[in-house]
């Protein structure tokens, strides 16, 4: 099926980039930090599972990722960007409330759990991947993590915990001072507004993931949520083909 690119001014004018593959009922999905809709969703054939099922696969890259623009002017960074950033993309392609489905993978699931607690956005299902808790909760930690994966980036070395990451930063081409500047705009989010997220959901982790906290737990606090588990830890569960295929078979139940 044809993969079709094509980019759209955001609230600040700032070029964001969405992929869309397949025609069905509309599928939104969300990447991980320092990924793109290209590392996530088009790379290992998840956008081409969903849309072999029917569905339109719909993939924002965010700002700072992918084909999207990194500004480095600090105002393009207010709290909460890219929450607003989504909910742009939805009034540009005309969704309606309760017409799509939302899924997120790790930032991505971070940023739809909070535009549907915080009531800015109304999906019919939601799939949150790769994030628990502490990943919603306990920001600053995480946050931490990748800020110093930034500053000491020519330093890091083969062995130290922040590697992998680094490494991955490097691949991805990611632009390190737009980047340190989009993980000062991201918020935590009180565990007692999850109550308010109580549209079916789907709570999906690898088996060997505890980067963002306990997904099990994220799942109990959710009001109408199910927790699954498929293969991998949190950088490779994204590379495998079950993922996909129980976003699919969630997503078809209703």
């Amino acid at each position: 099926m044809t993969l079709q690119t094509t980019q759209f001014s955001s609230f600040d004018n700032t070029n964001l980039a969405i992929h869309r593959e397949g025609e069905g009922r509309p599928v939104v999905l969300l990447h991980g930090l320092f990924s793109s809709a290209d590392m996530n969703w088009i790379k290992w054939g998840h956008s081409r599972r969903l849309a072999e099922a029917g569905f339109e696969a719909i993939m924002l890259d965010f700002r700072v990722h992918g084909q999207s623009a990194s500004p480095t002017d600090p105002h393009a960074y207010p709290n909460g960007v890219l929450v607003r950033d989504v909910a742009a993309m939805i009034d540009h392609l005309g969704l309606s409330d309760g017409e799509y489905d939302l899924v997120g993978f790790s930032l991505g699931a971070r940023t739809s759990i909070h535009a549907c607690a915080t009531g800015v956005l109304h999906p019919r299902r939601l799939v949150a991947c790769g994030m628990g808790v502490a990943g919603l909760a306990e920001w600053e930690q995480r946050s931490a993590f990748f800020k110093r994966v930034i500053d000491e980036f020519d330093t890091i070395e083969r062995g130290d915990p922040a590697y992998l990451s680094r490494q991955f930063l490097k691949s991805q081409g990611v632009d390190r001072v737009a980047a340190r500047l989009l993980l000062n705009a991201f918020e935590n989010l009180d565990p007692a507004m999850l109550a308010n997220v109580d549209l079916p959901t789907l709570v999906l982790c690898g088996e060997k993931d505890e980067d963002n906290g306990s997904a099990e737990d994220l799942a109990a606090l959710l009001p109408n949520a199910i927790y699954q588990t498929v293969p991998g830890g949190h950088l490779d569960s994204a590379t495998k083909p079950e993922l996909g295929e129980a976003i699919v078979d969630y997503l078809r139940k209703g």
